[in-house]
């Protein structure tokens, strides 16, 4: 099935005959929907902290002395952001007419990054942003933010936009507000912050610039040292693409196409990390200084959280090394089902030693603490109590398109969610003896996605890795905790930055 300049192309990549076969078996068979027993609520599986709690675990974390990093995908393309704008410069109109088009121009000095555009209206056209609008060149404006030989923003990943109007007139892009949130939460006792982000190769330069420019600076006004480090996406986490029949897409030349995975593939970055506790955030989910103090709170919150709930797992992980009487045994399983929210009809009927080694099993994992925000908008993906191979029931954050839309069970659950996941994560990815967990034998590789997708006119499908904070993370131990909707800020589209969160 394979020629030669397919084996090369696989080669390269890093990617065996077995990968692909694998994967080519995966479309044809597709993914198994996922089994939920119900919506986590903070009646079952969310936990609603009190005051009291809550400033109980930011101690717990100004105490904490282990290694810290923030972790922060940022490769994906800002495209998207402009999808309005690319509409309006392809319809041939040469006035706004759509609401989104309107809010644009009619609100564009709001922007942070206005006064560059106005410069580069200006190297282009001689002419202002402003005096281009009153000559009705409103597609002017849009090719000079968006065009390479303008700003460039339609190219540019989101992490390099200016997002915010900062201090003395400058402006911040999303790699600066996540340089001084991790001064803010993610300092260690020696004042270092760790920061990780992921790139893609033909932006790493861009990166590597504007940090080069900006951290000295940074270093200074918080009084921090920054340790900075970048990696890319995996060429062998690539999965192959497929015509509607399942057999691969080739190109005119007869190569192969491979598609990158989705974040999922992103399990890999996160696996050569060696931080104790790391935060896991997205990119554009970022708001200016002055608007940051409930950010920088409850990230405090649910890191002290995991702290406390870590150091329990490892005192009962050192007891389960020992002899337990049956009574020791109980309370362990007690913990495992009241604050991990992890359950078995099978446990009921063990013996000691079963039971033992069940809830060995359970406890030794890395673990991840989930901020959850109440949805205000229509139900979807979020947080559920989903059934594991193994037949237990455990917190996972699922996607609305893992479940049965046939199941009219399982929709009206997915309806009834009353919170989702704005990816807000910490993690503890070491066991209770200080070894790095192989973040790799955690993943569920049931949990994937197929996508439909075009390329040059022809429909193809796509294979999605398990996402990073769904599948990639199945088998660890999960807990939610509810923060509020102010943590939650992303930038979706060029417009959102107009919302009162994004203007300082």
């Amino acid at each position: 099935m394979w020629n030669d300049q397919d084996l090369k192309q696989m080669e390269a990549k890093g990617i065996t005959t077995a990968q692909i076969d694998r994967q080519l078996e995966r479309f044809a068979q597709g993914f198994p929907w996922l089994h939920i027993e119900t919506a986590a609520t903070v009646e079952n599986g969310i936990v609603s902290l009190t005051p009291k709690q809550e400033s109980s675990c930011i101690q717990s974390w100004k105490q904490f002395d282990g290694t810290i990093e923030k972790f922060v995908p940022a490769s994906g393309a800002a495209s998207r952001m402009f999808k309005d704008l690319y509409a309006f410069v392809n319809s041939g109109r040469t006035e706004p007419e759509t609401p989104f088009e309107r809010a644009f121009f009619e609100h564009i000095q709001q922007f942070a990054f206005y006064s560059s555009l106005n410069k580069t209206c200006v190297r282009l056209h001689e002419m202002s942003v402003s005096k281009l609008i009153e000559a009705g060149r409103h597609v002017d404006v849009v090719r000079a933010l968006l065009d390479a030989d303008g700003m460039n923003y339609g190219g540019l990943p989101k992490g390099l936009l200016q997002f915010h109007k900062a201090a003395g007139g400058t402006v911040h892009t999303p790699v600066e507000e996540h340089l001084e949130e991790g001064a803010q939460y993610a300092a260690d006792h020696q004042r270092l912050v760790n920061l990780h982000f992921t790139v893609s190769p033909e932006h790493r330069k861009h990166f590597e610039r504007l940090l080069a420019q900006r951290v000295p600076l940074m270093e200074k006004v918080w009084g921090v040292t920054y340790h900075v480090s970048m990696s890319e996406q995996k060429p062998s986490t690539d999965t192959i693409a497929v015509m509607a029949d399942n057999t691969p897409y080739r190109d005119e030349n007869g190569s192969l196409l491979f598609r990158p995975a989705g974040h999922g593939a992103l399990i890999e970055n996160l696996n050569e990390r060696d931080a104790d506790v790391i935060f896991v955030k997205n990119i554009d989910n970022v708001v200016p200084l002055t608007l940051r103090h409930t950010t920088t709170r409850y990230k405090k919150v649910i890191a002290g959280y995991l702290v406390q709930i870590q150091a329990h797992v490892a005192h009962f992980l050192e007891q389960l090394e020992q002899d337990c009487s049956h009574d020791q045994l109980q309370k362990i399983l007690e913990f495992v089902e009241k604050f991990l929210f992890t359950t078995s009809d099978q446990t009921v009927h063990m013996t000691d030693e079963q039971l033992a080694n069940y809830l060995r099993s359970k406890l030794n994992r890395p673990i991840r603490v989930c901020g959850m925000v109440k949805n205000e908008g229509e139900p979807g993906g979020g947080p559920y109590l989903a059934y594991n191979s193994d037949g237990s029931c455990s917190l996972q954050i699922l996607e609305a398109a893992q479940i049965n839309p046939d199941d009219s069970a399982a929709i009206q659950m997915m309806k009834s969610g009353t919170h989702f996941n704005p990816v807000d994560l910490v993690c503890y990815i070491k066991d209770y003896k200080g070894q790095k967990f192989d973040l790799r034998n955690f993943v569920d590789p049931d949990t994937g996605l197929i996508s439909e997708k075009s390329k040059n006119g022809v429909a193809i499908k796509a294979l999605e890795l398990p996402g990073l904070w769904n599948g990639s993370m199945s088998d660890w131990i999960t807990i939610f905790v509810e923060v509020p909707i102010d943590t939650f800020n992303p930038v979706k589209t060029v417009n959102d930055l107009l919302r009162p969160q994004h203007q300082s």
